[in-house]
């Protein structure tokens, strides 16, 4: 089965970036920045900071896992903080941004904070929850 990663990215500034997908037929949501393992990836952490290249055109330095959980597919997607401290969205270079059929990806800094979580739409839902939890006890940031 496919293994995912995704990274919790957090800025010098302590918010987060999220991408906002617009899709046709659907309310708009948010995900956290992420993808597949590739049969070339050393491991998992090497698969993520690929992903964050490709994306956001990204640089980030991996802080430890955050959560794991696995999708309706059957997937495991694996969860980790990282601090990121240069990013350029215009220069993304991943293979999902050059499909007409895939809808808006859109970047948005979003403040770290269990209320700004919520007034967004982060799926999956999981995540979200288990990111408000760690920031309302203050454990998320605590190692950073």
């Amino acid at each position: 089965m496919k293994q995912r990663v995704r990274a919790i990215l957090v800025t010098p500034d302590n918010t987060t970036l999220l991408i906002k997908r617009v899709r046709s037929g659907r309310p708009p949501y948010w995900v956290v920045v992420g993808g597949g393992v590739e049969d070339t990836d050393a491991d998992h952490e090497a698969a993520l900071l690929r992903e964050i290249r490709e994306e956001i055109a990204g640089e980030a330095e991996i802080v430890r896992p955050f959560h794991q959980l696995t999708n309706p597919s059957g997937e495991t997607e694996h969860f980790y903080l990282a601090r990121i401290r240069t990013w350029d969205f215009e220069n993304r270079s991943g293979p999902e941004f050059q499909r007409d059929d895939r809808g808006e990806y859109l970047l948005e800094e979003i403040p770290l904070t269990p209320d700004a979580l919520t007034d967004v739409n982060l799926l999956p839902e999981e995540i979200s929850a288990a990111l408000r939890e760690a920031l309302a006890h203050g454990d998320l940031l605590a190692s950073m």
